[in-house]
């Protein structure tokens, strides 16, 4: 499946801004299932300098440095990507009990394990919290799955909780969250791993894209032409496998990944730094598009 996203990042500002300093992720990875054939990031106005590198988890960061009054900026960045199935070795993950993988995953001291066990730790949003494990536990029960114990959680999350763009902020407690039964696709994503950490499980936060076609007569799936967030967990001798709680599904060829990290901090589409005064508006805009084949 092959898709063109335009991603469209605009700030207005009130007064001049004279200098400012950005990072954006905003380019499709490279994975098992996912190949970026091209991605273009144009800045107005034109930088005074722009570098690429490639972060601690291997995300493309675009740096960039703007030296001129300005009183508004955009960035867009225009990209293709192939999707291929996800054929997941599913006999094997049916079969393993999350008791086994969690033994796995703390005693096996092959470096890839050790490696992933980072993902086992707090992070700066997902800090450990006496109601993350209770709520998570009520899914594993004795001898279930790993696998099956996951899809229930993520269940549990789509069901218990209300989607609600105007609750949260990116700097929104993930404490308020809970108390509130109300967040958005960032917050739900924070939960499931939270919730997964709590029991000693290595998951990651998953930012990126999902493109709908909806039937007619209905609605589209949430996070549809905009930024999304899922989070993947780690299955010994399997890999990473992504979960979308808010639409209550397993990513397979609709779902585009961009970055992934700890928490949304570690994956912040588009920040940094500027110098000047008064107040900004942002407009965030996003076209997926799927094209036909060999398009």
């Amino acid at each position: 499946m092959n898709y063109k996203i335009i991603h469209k990042t605009e700030y207005s500002y009130t007064y001049p801004v004279n200098l400012c300093y950005n990072e954006a992720r905003l380019t499709p990875r490279h994975h098992v299932y996912q190949q970026c054939n091209d991605s273009q990031f144009v800045v107005q106005p034109e930088p005074k300098d722009c570098r690429e590198r490639r972060d601690f988890f291997g995300n493309t960061v675009y740096y960039f440095t703007i030296q001129q009054p300005h009183n508004q900026l955009t960035v867009t960045v225009t990209s293709h990507v192939e999707l291929k199935d996800r054929e997941l070795q599913l006999n094997f993950a049916e079969h393993l009990s999350w008791e086994e993988a969690h033994q796995q995953l703390h005693t096996d001291l092959n470096p890839e394990i050790l490696e992933i066990r980072q993902y086992v730790l707090n992070s700066p949003m997902i800090p450990a919290m006496s109601e993350l494990h209770a709520y998570a536990e009520k899914s594993f029960t004795t001898g279930r799955p790993l696998l099956e114990a996951v899809e229930d959680l993520s269940t549990r999350l789509y069901t218990d909780f209300t989607y609600d763009p105007d609750f949260t902020t990116v700097a929104t407690p993930l404490g308020d969250v809970i108390k509130h039964r109300r967040g958005v696709c960032q917050d739900f994503a924070h939960l499931g791993i939270g919730c997964l950490r709590a029991l000693g499980f290595a998951a990651r936060y998953v930012s990126g894209y999902i493109q709908t076609e909806p039937p007619p007569g209905r609605e589209p799936l949430s996070g549809a032409d905009a930024s999304h967030a899922w989070f993947s967990v780690y299955l010994p001798q399997l890999g990473w496998v992504d979960f979308d709680p808010t639409n209550n599904q397993m990513p397979t060829d609709q779902h585009i990944t961009v970055a992934w990290g700890r928490d949304y901090a570690d994956v912040t589409p588009l920040k940094g730094v500027v110098f000047g005064s008064g107040t900004h508006r942002l407009s965030v805009s996003v076209d997926c598009q799927r094209l036909d084949s060999g398009v």
